[in-house]
C-alpha cells in the first residue's frame, strides 16, 4: 500500500501546490493507496475506444451527408462502422496487450535465469548501468548490493532499468470488452438524431444536432484523457473537438468531391 493519494498528487501538480503535494504524499492527508485499483487500468482503453467510436463514426455521417445520400445510407453506413470498426479496435487491443505481457514474460524469465546463473555479472552490468546515469561507483555498489539481497526487487529493476519494460496485471480480454463497448456506445452518438428522426418519423435538419451532440461527446472523452495524460482538462477536450471536426469537415467534402463525381 503506498501512502501517497495519487489523485490528490496529481491535482497538486497540475496547479503546483507544494502544500496540497505534501499533503497528498503524507499518510495523514488523505488515505493511501495503491498505484492502480479497480477498473482504473483500463481508462485509457475507454477513452480512447470512445474517441475512436465518436469520430469514426461521425466522420461516416459527414462523409454520407456530403454526398447529399438518404438517412437510410447514413444508418446503414453508421452501424456497419459501429459493428465493424468496433470488433477490429477490440481484437487490435486484445491482440497489442497480450503481446506486450508475454514479450514481458520472457524477458523476465530470462533476467531471473541470468540472475541466477551469472549472478555477478548481473550485479556488475546494473552497476554500470546506474554510473551511466551519473552515480559514483561506490554508491552504483552500494545501491546494487542492497538489491542483490532480494532476487524479485533486483528482476524488476533490471527490467525497467536495463529494458524500459513497465509491467501491468491488465487482462487482455477485459481491455479488449472495454474497447468495444465504448467504441459502440459513444460511437452511436452521431447516429443517435437520425435513429430518432426514423423512429419518430420528425423532418428536422439532423446534421446540426449531430455535429453538436458529438462535440460536446468529445469535448467530456478529452477531459477525461487529460486526467491521465496530465494536460489541462480545457486544453484536451479543444483539442478532441479540433480532431474530430478536421475528421469529419475531410469525410465531408470528400463525400460532395464523389458526389460530383458520380
Amino acid at each position: 500500500m503506498i501512502s501517497r493519494n495519487l489523485d490528490k498528487a496529481k491535482s497538486a501538480f497540475a496547479g503546483k501546490d507544494v502544500e496540497a503535494s505534501r499533503l497528498a504524499h503524507d499518510v495523514g492527508g488523505g488515505g493511501g493507496e495503491p498505484h492502480r485499483s479497480g477498473g482504473g487500468q483500463y481508462i485509457k482503453s475507454f477513452v480512447y475506444g470512445g474517441l475512436d467510436g465518436t469520430i469514426t463514426t461521425f466522420a461516416v455521417v459527414a462523409g454520407v451527408a456530403g454526398a447529399s445520400l438518404s438517412t437510410s445510407v447514413i444508418l446503414i453506413l453508421g452501424f456497419a462502422n459501429l459493428l465493424a470498426d468496433g470488433i477490429a479496435m477490440a481484437f487490435g487491443d486484445f491482440l497489442s496487450t497480450r503481446a506486450e505481457q508475454q514479450y514481458a514474460a520472457g524477458e523476465r524469465k530470462r533476467e531471473e535465469w541470468e540472475l541466477e546463473n551469472h549472478h555477478e555479472g548481473e550485479k556488475k552490468e546494473l552497476r554500470e548501468i546506474y554510473q551511466e546515469k551519473g552515480l559514483t561507483e561506490d554508491d552504483a555498489t552500494t545501491l546494487v548490493e542492497i538489491l542483490a539481497k532480494h532476487p524479485e526487487v533486483m528482476v524488476d529493476t533490471m527490467m525497467v532499468t536495463e529494458l524500459g519494460i513497465l509491467e501491468d496485471d491488465e487482462s487482455p480480454i477485459k481491455n479488449a470488452a472495454v474497447t468495444f463497448v465504448s467504441f459502440v456506445v459513444f460511437g452511436f452518438v452521431p447516429l443517435f438524431v437520425f435513429v430518432l428522426m426514423r423512429v419518430t418519423g420528425m423532418e428536422i435538419n439532423a446534421l446540426p444536432w449531430a455535429c453538436g451532440l458529438t462535440a460536446a461527446t468529445l469535448f467530456c472523452l478529452g477531459v477525461l484523457k487529460g486526467r491521465f495524460s496530465m494536460v489541462p482538462w480545457w486544453r484536451s477536450g479543444l483539442e478532441m473537438v479540433f480532431l474530430g471536426g478536421l475528421a469529419a469537415v475531410a469525410a465531408y467534402y470528400v463525400g460532395r468531391a464523389l458526389e460530383s463525381l458520380a
